[in-house]
């Protein structure tokens, strides 16, 4: 296992290039499995969840290969296999979203039910519910989902919640079902609009994503299509943050900046300067200290909750009591016990935290118990004085590509390590 340790007490400076989505080119993977001719994804990143879905996607019988640059060549199976591996499967959340394409493409799958990152119970029922509606037979047992259909028909579904997950299954599952499916309560992230415009080069008929209602009328068959990803925006806001918390100043690239309006809008009641740089970018400039605020995660285009322990990293250091609610995952604080380790003052009374700021964070050895846990320690660790050292970089990994490179890029005094090696010429650090 790998670590990272990270000298904090340097503001961040120059120039950070975003990466594609994470959350939208993992869902044109699971598309491209309905495509009847090879398809083309650039600016895929890469990253633990972009290999463990190429894994699952060779096993149902695609040729997947990922070029350095982010090119990623998927040439679909003619008959793909309705299995999809447990193994992987329970390493990744997303790989739930095979369900739709296999079912649409085979009228069979089996799936295991899917892990990822432990921030709270996310069932998938209202998966299930919208493809029963859809005309699937679905079979829940000994931890495994098995589900048919001769052909998918048509249906006007109404989600309980705006689940991104459900309404990607669901739309990517209606594209080859017979007649209009109408999504209505959709999630309306921007990954389901990149999803869209993908099923759509591919020859599907979509539309309505970005708002609450999505209409899809069914065709028979799906080919190729070449379609480049948008740009990850928690990455982006995630640097954004970095720049905020060490009192830098850094241009964000590759950003759309109507996807960050949310995150942009608390960095400035935080006193932060966020400004346009030219097309596609962002500058970032942190004061001194940043002041208080409150954040209550919300759907899209509400505050992102994979935003949510980056910012409490940021309460951190605020001058001030800060209020953060969390609203989508239940158990979504544990980053909070890690902060603490480095000096936080931080108050959990179930999904409510307030923080109140201290002047200055110290190093530890803390630990990434998921993805974007361990962006928030990182993000402490560069506010800190003193070296921390940042242990499950296999979470990170998952979601942010070449973190350390990029950290590097901007004056971050930061290195990849071993578990249980010290640093050459810094002093161990133990773990009290």
């Amino acid at each position: 296992m790998q670590g990272m340790w990270i000298q904090g007490g340097r503001p961040l400076q120059g120039t950070w290039r975003v990466s594609g989505a994470k959350n939208a080119a993992l869902k044109m993977m699971a598309a491209a499995l309905m495509a009847s001719e090879p398809c083309l994804v650039d600016d895929v990143p890469d990253i633990r969840d972009v290999a463990t879905m190429m894994g699952v996607m060779r096993h149902l019988g695609a040729d997947v290969r990922l070029e350095p640059g982010g090119r990623l060549h998927i040439k679909p199976p003619d008959y793909p296999c309705w299995e999809a591996p447990e193994h992987l499967v329970r390493q990744m959340r997303a790989s739930v979203l095979v369900m739709g394409p296999l079912l649409a493409r085979t009228g069979r799958v089996r799936i295991s039910m899917p892990g990822g990152c432990a921030i709270g119970p996310r069932p998938i029922d209202l998966h299930l519910k919208g493809l029963r509606q859809l005309g699937a037979e679905i079979v829940e047992e000994h931890g495994f989902v098995e589900a048919w259909a001769h052909r998918l028909e048509g249906a006007e579904i109404q989600l309980d919640f705006p689940s991104v997950g459900a309404t990607e299954n669901l739309m990517m599952a209606a594209t080859m079902a017979r007649g209009v499916t109408i999504i209505r309560n959709a999630a309306r992230e921007p990954e389901i609009v990149d999803l869209q415009t993908f099923l759509n080069n591919m020859g599907a008929r979509i539309v309505g994503a970005g708002t609450d209602t999505i209409r899809i009328t069914g065709v028979r068959e799906l080919g190729g299509a070449r379609h480049a990803v948008i740009p990850d925006r928690i990455e982006a806001g995630t640097a954004m943050v970095a720049a905020a918390i060490t009192g830098g100043d850094v241009v964000v690239t590759n950003v759309i900046p109507e996807h960050l309006e949310a995150v942009t809008a608390k960095l400035r009641e935080a006193g932060v300067e966020v400004e346009p740089a030219g097309a596609g970018a962002l500058r970032v400039r942190g004061s001194l200290r940043p002041k208080a605020f409150s954040v209550r995660t919300q759907p899209y285009p509400g505050f992102p909750t994979d935003m949510q322990p980056q910012f409490m990293a940021l309460a951190a250091v605020a001058e001030g009591a800060s209020l953060v609610k969390e609203t989508v995952y239940t158990s979504r604080m544990k980053h909070a016990d890690e902060l603490r380790r480095m000096g936080a003052d931080i108050v959990v009374d179930g999904s409510v935290a307030v923080i109140r700021g201290v002047e200055r964070l110290t190093g530890a050895v803390v630990e990434a118990t998921d993805l974007r846990a361990g962006a928030a320690l990182i993000l402490a660790g560069l506010a800190a004085e003193g070296d921390t050292v940042v242990e499950g970089m296999e979470h990170i990994d998952r979601g942010y590509e070449l973190i350390d490179e990029k950290l590097r890029s901007v004056g971050a005094r930061v290195r990849r390590i071993s578990e249980d090696l010290p640093v050459a010429g810094e002093r161990p650090l133990v773990r009290a």
